[in-house]
């Protein structure tokens, strides 16, 4: 598709972007940058909890209606609810977040905002303003969901029968720690895949929801398990699970990465490339496959990154290939 990159006279006359532009240059540049950061936290975060909440409904408006309104309560347990659940909010955040990380980071979690600044990668007013949002976000994202459908909102995250509340803050630190250790070693740090980031993010979410949806709800997330409540007005007397519980996940992430990162785990990973080298020389192997960076072409022929190369001495008769060597 061919697209015409100058300027075309729509964007150019586009009042929108010189209202906004206007708005945003009379503002100090630290100030600009979080109140962009803001702006891009809360859509993203009112996107996520929209699309999951939403998600919820829907799986639990398939299962049976009483007098048109949804029934969340099914006759037993049921894999399909509990795969359409998860999968849901597992997209929801996966694309949101593909989406706004580089306008605000893409957190949609007061925890990982919190876990972000004891790692040093936002600062403690980012963070502060951060959580903010992201809980008035969460709560407008309810909201919405709540006035859209005709069921209400039944999304609310609970303890099963058998299950105590002890066995829930457990459940829900360990399920937390591994979707908070996936954003920092895949978004806060920096490699090749940092752009696919999502996508490892996601999945590590999509896992834990189907380990903890049947037994706790698998919040994972404070503002998940409170901006229901706040919208039905009602509370549950083991809420705190859902606080204690991510929180002693994040603290727990945290100390981890802080563990591979003081033992310098890129090094391991070197290290076994340094050894494999060491073992191809010994075989005799003239060119082994690890480094990469002097090898030259098994062909014979030379390859399109070949250079030409002259050579000191002089040419015999009839030589009149040049020598190349591969960049």
């Amino acid at each position: 598709m061919n697209i015409n990159k100058s300027p075309t006279v729509v964007y150019r006359v586009d009042p929108l972007k010189h209202a906004f532009r206007n708005v945003f240059e009379v503002l100090p540049e630290g100030v600009r940058d979080h109140v962009v950061a803001a702006i891009g936290e809360f859509l993203g975060t009112f996107c996520y909890f929209f699309f999951t909440f939403a998600g919820g409904e829907s799986a639990a408006a398939s299962i049976s209606r009483v007098n048109d309104l949804v029934s969340t309560e099914p006759s037993g347990p049921n894999p399909a609810l509990l795969l359409y659940i998860a999968t849901s909010g597992a997209f929801a955040l996966a694309v949101n977040a593909w989406i706004f990380f580089p306008v605000s980071g893409g957190l949609f979690n007061p925890l990982i905002s919190f876990g972000m600044a004891l790692i040093g990668a936002i600062t403690w007013a980012r963070c502060a303003l951060l959580i903010a949002i992201q809980t008035a976000a969460s709560i407008a994202g309810a909201y919405v969901v709540y006035a859209l459908f005709n069921g209400g909102l039944h999304v609310e995250t609970t303890l099963r029968n058998d299950t105590s509340p002890a066995q829930g803050v457990v459940i829900e630190m360990l399920l937390t720690a591994q979707v908070i250790l996936a954003v920092f070693m895949l978004a806060s740090e920096k490699h090749k895949a940092s752009f696919i980031a999502p996508i490892g993010i996601g999945s590590a979410y999509f896992i834990s929801q189907l380990v903890g949806i049947e037994w706790t709800g698998a919040s994972l997330n404070p503002i998940r398990s409170l901006a229901p409540y706040i919208v039905n007005r009602s509370f549950t007397h083991y809420h705190w699970i859902y606080w204690a519980g991510p929180f002693t996940g994040t603290i727990l992430a945290v100390v981890i990465y802080k563990l591979v990162k003081a033992l310098e785990y890129e090094t391991a990973q070197e290290e076994g490339k340094r050894d494999e080298t060491a073992q191809g020389e010994e075989k005799g192997d003239k060119y082994p496959a690890l480094p990469t960076p002097n090898r030259r072409p098994s062909s014979a022929l030379p390859s399109i990154h070949s250079v030409d190369v002259p050579s000191a001495e002089p040419k015999k008769a009839g030589e009149d290939m040049p020598v190349c060597y591969a960049v």
